[in-house]
């Protein structure tokens, strides 16, 4: 077992219709992590895009499943399975309808809160114990169905200050690979949203 490799995994759906959609933040915070890695990602035989690297003095593998979002855990647990790594070093960065937009907040473990993709990851995982960091979306407008939501675009408002929150997810990722849980809730979770 590598004894300092952490996996952080974004969730989203894989494809250009998908690239914008409030249910990809998964995919574009860890897009920044690659950024700072200064490295790209490859194809991966369990299913997922992969990279490889030193990020905050850790050794990391970052992941963005090629399944759709509600198959999310076969990658998971075949990427968990081919680096062998333990359960506490697995991070889902993924959008989250019950945070302000923007907001960011972590937690070890709990439930799947009608995310298809979390749902996924913890049966196939065998547990829900994972870490994760939770990117806020907001909720829906008025009676609009929560599925048609997260699978639109960001507004053009909340595109203007997208990439900031987008950096701010990514220091949240590294801190609580370098600090851990408790620190980063700390710094975090005590941030207004905007």
């Amino acid at each position: 077992m590598e004894a300092d490799l952490w996996l952080v995994v974004g969730l989203g759906n894989p494809g250009p219709d998908y690239a914008g959609n409030r249910h990809n933040a998964g995919f574009m915070v860890v897009d920044v992590l690659a950024g700072r890695m200064g490295g790209r990602f490859k194809a991966h035989k369990a299913r997922a895009e992969v990279l490889e690297g030193r990020l905050a003095g850790r050794r990391v593998v970052l992941a963005k499943p090629r399944s759709f979002m509600n198959d999310s855990g076969g990658p998971v647990a075949r990427l968990r399975d081919f680096f062998k790594v333990p359960l506490e070093r697995i991070v889902i960065v993924h959008d989250e309808l019950d945070i302000p937009y923007g907001a960011v907040r972590l937690k070890q473990g709990g439930g799947a809160g009608g995310h298809n993709g979390l749902r996924s990851i913890s049966k196939s995982l065998g547990a829900p114990d994972y870490l994760r960091v939770r990117f806020g979306v907001g909720r829906p407008p008025g009676r609009m169905d929560a599925a048609a939501f997260v699978l639109r675009d960001f507004s053009a408002a909340e595109r203007r200050d997208l990439e900031l929150h987008l950096q701010v997810a990514a220091d949240a990722v590294e801190m609580l690979l370098t600090q851990g849980l408790q620190a980063a809730q700390n710094v975090y979770h005590a941030r207004p949203a905007h």
